[in-house]
């Protein structure tokens, strides 16, 4: 009876240890997979590509085309993706639209904002999501953005003011600026009014009027003209784009004027580019548009890696002090559109003259 007793008592240990092996095999087995989705999720994670939202206010200018064209061509060299909105001067949908650019796990946000103020709301949105945002050209106020890259729209404004100058030295100037919802312009402002003001408190230079056409519409620039020229004479003009540069050269055109009044913009339009080379539009600020595109990409990609983007500048957004990359623009005339927007192939030499040649 005794060892029968041993016996059932071995069979008992030894099914407790078969059950034991069991249970550790199985729960051994359990923790690999889970080490394995963990290693995939992780590896999966590490080769998503960085992703980057462009939410542009608007395309109705051949500028931001542009911009568009050669930001989406940088990103994708640098291995990144990217997803472009235009929001059509609409506030309400730009908003909308970085909504739907952060619910696609976006990493950077890159906008341009319709509204100078209205696009903090964008801001926000992507900030408390963790994603990083940078300015592009136009400065979002109030909002504590990453970056804001543009050109130095200060010297712009000099340029322009600079220009006139060099062509009159005493008589009327209109001013047609862009928006007043565009930070830009403001800085224009600040540009020309460094220039102007000393020659206008002399009484030398008399700035009849200053315009704000909304939304950059040159038809707003075209009337300004035409019911000034009813009443009386401009010497000048400072158009607050080449836009509105064509829209005021339509109105001079109409009193045979064209050519004779100065003309001066930005943005180096082609249309504004052969305007110089025939006459027409005196001088343009060329501001080279790749090398904006250029430094946003690699901005873009930094901040997605978490990495310093080492910027010694800033600018006041009217609550925040945000670190600040300004380009340098370029005064082109005729004497120079050759060896700046010809040259870097901003434009091709035919397109440019082929109402001329």
């Amino acid at each position: 009876m005794r060892w029968k007793k041993i016996l059932s008592i071995a069979i008992v240990i030894s099914l407790l240890i078969i059950l034991l092996l069991l249970v550790y095999l199985i729960v051994t087995n359990y923790q690999l997979k889970l080490t394995n989705i963990f290693d995939k999720e992780g590896a999966n994670k590490a080769d998503d590509p960085i992703k980057i939202g462009f939410s542009l206010g608007t395309l109705k200018e051949e500028r931001w085309i542009k911009d568009r064209d050669i930001l989406m061509a940088k990103v994708k060299e640098l291995g990144a993706e990217i997803i472009v909105l235009n929001a059509n001067n609409d506030d309400q949908d730009q908003l909308k639209q970085v909504k739907y650019l952060l619910e696609q796990d976006i990493d950077v946000l890159i906008i341009v904002p319709n509204d100078l103020k209205k696009a903090a709301d964008a801001v926000e949105l992507a900030k408390n999501q963790g994603v990083k945002v940078i300015s592009y050209d136009r400065l979002v106020l109030n909002s504590d953005v990453d970056v804001y890259l543009s050109f130095d729209n200060v010297q712009v404004g000099e340029l322009m003011a600079k220009h006139v100058l060099t062509k009159i030295v005493e008589g009327n100037i209109l001013i047609v600026n862009g928006p007043e919802s565009d930070h830009n312009t403001i800085m224009i402002k600040e540009g020309y009014d460094k220039i102007l003001n000393p020659l206008i408190r002399n009484g030398n230079i008399n700035v009849v009027n200053e315009e704000w056409a909304p939304n950059w519409l040159k038809e707003y620039a075209f009337e300004v003209v035409d019911n000034y020229l009813q009443e009386g004479q401009i010497d000048a003009v400072i158009a607050g784009n080449d836009g509105l540069a064509d829209g005021v050269i339509q109105a001079l055109s109409e009193y045979r004027l064209a050519g004779q009044t100065i003309v001066v913009g930005q943005d180096a339009d082609l249309a504004a580019s052969q305007r110089i080379v025939e006459g027409t539009q005196d001088m343009t600020v060329y501001k080279p548009i790749e090398k904006l595109a250029d430094a946003a990409a690699k901005m873009a990609i930094k901040l997605a890696i978490g990495e310093n983007l080492e910027i010694a500048d800033t600018i006041y957004d009217g609550k925040y002090y945000v670190p600040y990359y300004a380009l340098e623009p370029i005064a082109v005339t005729k004497e120079n559109i050759d060896s700046t927007i010809i040259k870097d192939g901003f434009h091709l030499r035919n397109a440019i003259y082929r109402n001329i040649e």
